[in-house]
């Protein structure tokens, strides 16, 4: 067994979709429209869903917004250098509301950062 996508519902499919590709060079790996059930399904990430965990962001077409519920923490991405893309982040306008540094009580360096929906997503520093 593997993990196989994280679901996220986003009020605009295109701003998200280049969110997750310019700014964190995630591919659109595939895209569908269901217009009976008005509804469209983006998935991005960095490989291939065979071998890779993706992100599907649905866009339900009557709804623009939704309220984050409190249970859901935030999705993680490892990076290689956090300072150098967490200031390329914000000179493209993201919101990076945790600067990098180190973890409370630990070493490993992280951030988070919110995309266009406001869901958090945290940077881990990869040694």
């Amino acid at each position: 067994m593997r993990l196989l996508h994280t679901m996220l519902r986003v009020g605009n499919l295109q701003r998200s979709i280049e969110f997750y590709t310019q700014l964190f060079g995630m591919e659109l790996l595939r895209q569908s429209d269901n217009p009976e059930y008005r509804y469209t399904l983006a998935f991005v990430g960095y490989g291939d869903e065979k071998d890779h965990t993706v992100l599907e962001l649905t866009y339900n077409w009557d709804k623009e917004s939704y309220q984050l519920g409190e249970a859901f923490g935030h999705i993680a991405i490892g990076c290689e250098d956090i300072y150098t893309l967490c200031n390329k982040l914000k000179s493209q306008g993201a919101d990076v509301y945790r600067e990098p540094g180190p973890v409370k009580g630990g070493s490993t360096e992280i951030a988070f950062v919110r995309d266009p929906d406001g869901y958090a997503i945290e940077l881990i520093q990869r040694q």
